[in-house]
């Protein structure tokens, strides 16, 4: 197999950040986040998403959550101080980021948004995020690239309701 080395690779390298490399099979018919999981022989909560927002004033935000959690829309536009925010279309993500939907990370972006990690991520000894490639991740200490990143940490997961309740 051909050696990869991206952005966000590159970026952790020169900032002497430690970080495993995983890859997974992009063959899987539907990949689940159990599937992912399984590949890469991780629990399925050290895996986080990156999902990039747009607020009403037009300022962009980067959102990292767990793989399995929902973005609380209204949590990250407070964390970000804005009104509202919203999920931008797929079909900017390379534009505006330089990475291909299912391979965007939050480290090595063509510009630093502000960027903020779920909370949960500082109970966690690592984290792992998108190399920047579909197939590939990185495992890393969630300490050592939120300064990286001057990302700050907050509550961003949409509560579960019980239909019990």
């Amino acid at each position: 197999m051909k050696k990869v080395k991206t952005n966000a690779m590159r970026l952790l390298e020169e900032a002497s950040i430690p970080y495993t490399l995983h890859t997974y099979d992009m063959k899987h018919p539907v990949l689940t986040p159990e599937l992912l999981a399984k590949d890469i022989d991780r629990d399925v909560h050290l895996i986080y998403k990156t999902l990039v927002t747009k607020s009403h004033s037009g300022q962009h935000y980067v959102f990292c959550l767990p793989l399995v959690g929902e973005l609380d829309l209204k949590k990250a536009a407070k964390a970000a101080g804005e009104k509202s925010v919203e999920l931008i279309d797929q079909k900017d993500l390379l534009k505006l980021t330089g990475y291909e939907r299912g391979g965007v990370s939050p480290v090595g972006m063509k510009k630093q948004y502000p960027t903020f990690l779920h909370e949960g991520c500082l109970l966690l000894s690592t984290i792992i995020v998108s190399a920047g490639k579909r197939g590939f991740q990185v495992e890393v200490d969630p300490k050592r690239i939120l300064p990286l990143l001057s990302a700050e940490t907050a509550d961003l997961l949409a509560e579960t309701k019980s239909i019990f309740k």
